[in-house]
C-alpha cells in the first residue's frame, strides 16, 4: 500500500495528465480524429487502413507508433529509470517534451503532418517518464488502465478487503487531470487551432521550473538536517 506517497507525486501526476488530456483533445479535433496520447486508437486505425489498402495512411500511422516509441526511448536515455524518485532528470525530460510540442505546433501551423509525429513523440516521452511508485502503476497519457485498476479495487472492496486510500486518490487525480486537460485543449483549439499546443507546452515548462525549485529546496533541507546530526 502507498502509505507515504509524497504530495509532489499526486500534484505532478495531475499536471502531467492535464498536459496529455489537452494534447489528445487537440489531436482528436485537428489530426483527423486521431488520438496521439496513446496508441490504442492509432493501432486500430492502422489495421483499418491496411485492410483498405491505403498505403499512405498506413505509413503515416506506422510513423505515429514509431514516434511514440522513440519518445519513450528518449525518456529512457534522459531519466534512466521508470521508478519515480525525486532528483532524477524529470526537468530535462519536461523541457524536451515542451520543445517537441512547440515544434509540433509550428509544423502543424505550416500544414505539415510532421507535427503529428512530434506530438506523439512528446506523449511517448511523458508516458515513459515514470511507470511505478511503491507498486502503483502510474500512467499519465491514457486512463484505460486507471479505470481497470479502480474496478479491481472496487471488486476487492466488495469482497471485504481494505482499500488503499492513497492509491485511490492518486488514480482519481490522474483521471480528473486528463478530463480537465481534454476540456482545456478543446476550448483552446476552438480559439487558436494548432497554436493551442502552446498550452500543454507551457504547462510542461512551468512544471520543469517548479520541479527544479522543489528539488533544490529539498536538497538544501536534507543537507541542513545532515549538518545537525
Amino acid at each position: 500500500m502507498i502509505s507515504k506517497l509524497p504530495p509532489w507525486v499526486e500534484v505532478g501526476g495531475f499536471a502531467l495528465s492535464v498536459i496529455a488530456g489537452s494534447v489528445n483533445a487537440i489531436g482528436l479535433l485537428g489530426f483527423k480524429h486521431q488520438a496521439v496520447s496513446h496508441l490504442t486508437g492509432s493501432s486500430t486505425l492502422l489495421g483499418l487502413e491496411m485492410a483498405n489498402g491505403d498505403l499512405g495512411a498506413s505509413l503515416h500511422l506506422v510513423l505515429i507508433l514509431l514516434s511514440f516509441v522513440l519518445g519513450a526511448t528518449l525518456s529512457g536515455l534522459v531519466v534512466k529509470s521508470a521508478a519515480l524518485k525525486l532528483g532524477r532528470r524529470y526537468g530535462v525530460a519536461l523541457l524536451l517534451e515542451a520543445g517537441l510540442l512547440l515544434l509540433a505546433m509550428l509544423t502543424l501551423n505550416r500544414g505539415s503532418d510532421t507535427g503529428h509525429l512530434l506530438a506523439s513523440a512528446a506523449c511517448g516521452l511523458q508516458n515513459a517518464m515514470a511507470s511505478t511508485y511503491s507498486g502503483a502503476v502510474i500512467r499519465t497519457t491514457h486512463v484505460s488502465g486507471l479505470f481497470t485498476d479502480l474496478g479491481v479495487m472496487l471488486g476487492a472492496w466488495l469482497r471485504g478487503l481494505p482499500v488503499d486510500g492513497r492509491r485511490l486518490k492518486l488514480y482519481l487525480f490522474l483521471i480528473g487531470g486528463f478530463i480537465l486537460g481534454g476540456s482545456l485543449g478543446s476550448l483552446a483549439y476552438r480559439a487558436y487551432a494548432f497554436s493551442s499546443l502552446a498550452l500543454p507546452a507551457g504547462i510542461a515548462l512551468l512544471m520543469a521550473t517548479v520541479y527544479w525549485i522543489y528539488w533544490y529546496l529539498d536538497s538544501r533541507r536534507h543537507a541542513a538536517a545532515r549538518a545537525l546530526q
